[in-house]
């Protein structure tokens, strides 16, 4: 392992990692990386991360950015001058772990590709997001969360029945492939230890889309093309209104459908045959809903979760903002407040994965634009004179 910046701890300390990736699959994989333990650099180029220009009602920052990079240090670094591209090296001398998401054909352009890299520094492990993988006709072409939600069925699946595609929000695919984008790293470094060699790890938001949906992703010889694949029940599990609000239930069990069914004062359905599976409940769906909804209505959503308690799955809808002082969030440690230098104090969640020995310090806030340049550049060799230099040749694109 390199000799990192003061390491705060946890399972991955001691394991230098380069994030140059943007948006939030690679720069969020790097996220969950820092969480457990690893020195993540974040290198921007000298016009910043395009997350840091999305939306926010913050001011001085996206918040957007501040979610997916916590835990990082930031550097700002022009990779098309040849002087920048000399500091990535000098960087990569040491590194443990490379993630970008340049579209296959860019990294060769920029002298990062993997050849040159690993050459460079053989135990590097090289993980590359892209929006569609490394070979085919695709291989060139910008991927994003939602343009492969809809090439791949998951927003056909997502629309109600006869109606139109919806969208999933909440980027499940970028986030799903920032797991994977962990998950990857964190094996090839484990590899790594029995071989002494780094490897190329690739993640695509194609192969992410996929794999959320494996399980509809099973066709058995000589079935037809048009046949159900959608994993929803049907039935009684779902959204339903309630006296005040709306509240999710899920009773698919023998156990769940009787406790919903006493506990609604609906037992004459849990002693009746013709709903006593659930493939049964969902083809009378429409005799069953209508009674457990009028039923529902006699309590509000935060009460029934009082009344089902541990026997019904169940939660009443909420807002995100519920969750910064949810008891559940808090008793299990998830939020922290972060100290940001431009934003200032912010709560936020921290720490994904929870690990019994080592477990990483105090969380760090995600970094203002080329934050860290000087000490990680230091870190690396270079004297303050020749940052001096940097800076002035505009190479460490910062203001």
């Amino acid at each position: 392992m390199s000799a990192p910046h003061a390491s705060p701890g946890g399972p991955l300390s001691g394991v230098r990692v380069l994030d140059l990736s943007a948006y939030i699959a690679g720069p969020y994989g790097c996220a969950l990386l820092a969480d457990q333990g690893a020195d993540v650099v974040k290198i921007e180029p000298p016009a910043g991360d395009n997350l840091r220009k999305y939306p926010s009602t913050l001011a001085s920052e996206s918040r957007a950015f501040l979610g997916v990079n916590r835990g990082k240090r930031g550097v700002a670094l022009d990779l098309k001058r040849q002087e920048g591209l000399e500091v990535l090296l000098a960087l990569a001398r040491t590194a443990d772990v490379l993630v970008h998401n340049f579209r296959p054909s860019v990294p060769a352009r920029l002298g990062i590709d993997y050849e040159r890299l690993s050459a460079l520094n053989p135990r590097l492990v090289y993980c590359a997001v892209s929006g569609y993988g490394e070979t085919g006709p695709l291989k060139d072409k910008a991927g994003y969360d939602q343009v492969l939600q809809t090439m791949t069925g998951m927003c056909a699946l997502q629309g109600k029945a006869d109606g139109p595609p919806e969208i999933v929000y909440g980027s499940v695919v970028d986030y799903y492939a920032s797991a994977m984008v962990a998950a990857g790293v964190a094996s090839a470094l484990y590899e790594r230890e029995r071989s002494g060699r780094g490897q190329f790890v690739g993640v695509s938001l194609l192969r992410s889309a996929l794999a959320l949906q494996s399980a509809r992703l099973v066709w058995a010889e000589g079935e037809p093309r048009d046949i159900g694949r959608d994993m929803r029940s049907g039935g009684i599990t779902g959204l339903h209104p309630t006296g005040d609000g709306y509240l999710y239930l899920s009773a698919n069990t023998p156990h769940f459908w009787q406790a919903l069914c006493a506990r609604t004062g609906l037992d004459d359905l849990a002693r009746d045959e013709r709903y006593d599976t659930v493939r049964k409940r969902a083809q009378r769906r429409d005799e069953i809903v209508p009674r457990l909804r009028q039923a529902l209505r006699r309590r509000g959503a935060l009460e029934w979760e009082a009344v089902f308690g541990d026997e019904v799955p169940c939660a009443a809808v909420r807002g995100v903002e519920d969750m910064f002082d949810f008891p559940q969030v808090e008793a299990e440690g998830m939020m922290a407040t972060y100290a940001h230098p431009v934003v200032g104090s912010y709560r936020g969640f921290a720490q994904a994965i929870k690990h019994e020995r080592g477990r990483a310090g105090a969380p760090r806030a995600a970094p203002a634009f080329g934050e860290h340049s000087d000490e990680v550049l230091a870190e690396a060799g270079l004297s303050p004179r020749r940052v001096a230099e940097l800076r002035a040749l505009g190479v460490l694109g910062e203001s």
